[in-house]
């Protein structure tokens, strides 16, 4: 049986969410006499509690074998933009984008989407929009990252969304990270937007659904 292991930016919150869970069943037995009404709530709170700590678990995965040239996703979820975009913050020129929706129920623990160093990174306070809203990725707080090797640069943002209020990157400018590996978390629904380089080869189109660390999303010429 494999081991289930928690982010190790997250017991904090899971603890958070479990004293209020365990305070609301205290106060719920202690309030409520009718027993066709105390137990829906108390099961509620039980599968609520399991929830926040299931949903922070990092999952084990089979890392795809490649060379420096495959960009794998970011994060679970779903494809909802593949094509050619302004990118105005590093760049600031025309990128392939890839962008991954992360709905409510997806792993929102993030992995680094090749293998290389980190060239640049930024984070950005910002508006909690919905992740489907256009200006979401300009407005929304995110994480910017943008990490290079002897084939390109793969710029990604980790976004928050209108449920997520705490983004969670471990980029540092100079640092050696490999492909498929743990570069944060995002706590609740978001979205990843990736810029690729235009001549990339783009393995991947709208609609898909991704696994974080495993779906191979481009190759690098």
């Amino acid at each position: 049986m494999k081991k289930i292991v928690i982010d190790k930016d997250s017991k904090g919150t899971i603890a958070s969410y479990w004293a209020i869970s365990l305070v609301l069943a205290i106060a719920a037995i202690l309030l409520i006499k009718p027993l066709w009404i105390l137990i829906p709530i108390l099961v509620f709170l039980a599968v609520f509690a399991f929830f926040v700590f299931w949903f922070h678990r990092v999952p084990e995965r089979e890392i795809p074998e490649g060379d420096d040239s495959l960009v794998t996703a970011v994060a679970d979820g779903k494809i909802v933009v593949v094509g050619k975009a302004l990118e105005p913050e590093y760049f600031k020129e025309e990128r392939m984008q890839v962008s991954i929706y992360m709905n409510f129920f997806d792993v929102h623990v993030n992995f680094w989407p090749i293998t290389g160093e980190v060239s640049y990174y930024k984070y950005h306070p910002g508006k909690y929009l919905l992740a489907f809203h256009p200006k979401s990725s300009e407005k929304n707080e995110h994480s910017s990252s943008v990490v290079r090797n002897a084939r390109g640069e793969v710029f990604f943002k980790q976004i928050a969304g209108t449920f997520a209020r705490r983004i969670v990157c471990y980029s540092k400018e100079g640092m050696k990270v490999e492909r498929g590996k743990q570069c944060g978390i995002i706590k609740f629904g978001s979205r990843i937007d990736m810029y690729l380089p235009l001549d990339a080869e783009i393995l991947v189109h709208e609609g898909e659904l991704t696994v974080g660390g495993v779906t191979k999303i481009a190759r690098l010429k």
